[in-house]
């Protein structure tokens, strides 16, 4: 079944000392799944290498090295969210619109949602949205 993975578990790919067995099972299970992630996911991973890089836990070869990685991974971008939708979730859960946008797909294609951020996983419970890895 495909779910929707957001930049939490894509960090726990990637840093060593946050590794876990949930997204490690994530990924396994993206032999037979694949997963579906906001435009945003684009932007935030690549947040996540530069920022891994000025606090030294990465360097810029590994940063590409994962990319590369990434790339082979079945992930697929989807259409942009309904704004007020995004908007709306946001407001009641007190939740970035970035957190907002991971869950509003979610809701919208009726996916599972892959998530270490506990704030996420709370709105999305409320919202009756299946968790993975919560």
């Amino acid at each position: 079944m495909p779910l929707v993975v957001d930049a939490s578990i894509a960090a726990s790919w990637y840093f060593p000392d946050e590794e876990n067995e949930r997204s490690d099972k994530i990924l396994d299970s993206l032999e037979d799944d694949t997963v579906l992630v906001p435009v945003l996911f684009w932007f935030e991973v690549r947040n996540l290498l530069i920022m891994g890089e000025r606090r030294r836990r990465s360097t810029t070869r590994t940063a590409a090295e994962f990319l590369n990685w990434l790339a082979t991974l079945p992930i697929q971008h989807a259409s942009l969210p309904d704004s007020s939708r995004g908007l709306e979730l946001a407001r009641r859960h007190q939740l970035t619109f970035y957190d907002a946008a991971y869950l509003e797909l979610a809701q919208r294609e009726r996916l599972p949602l892959a998530t270490l951020d506990k704030q996420l996983a709370a709105a999305a419970r409320v919202e009756g949205v299946s968790l993975i890895a919560s």
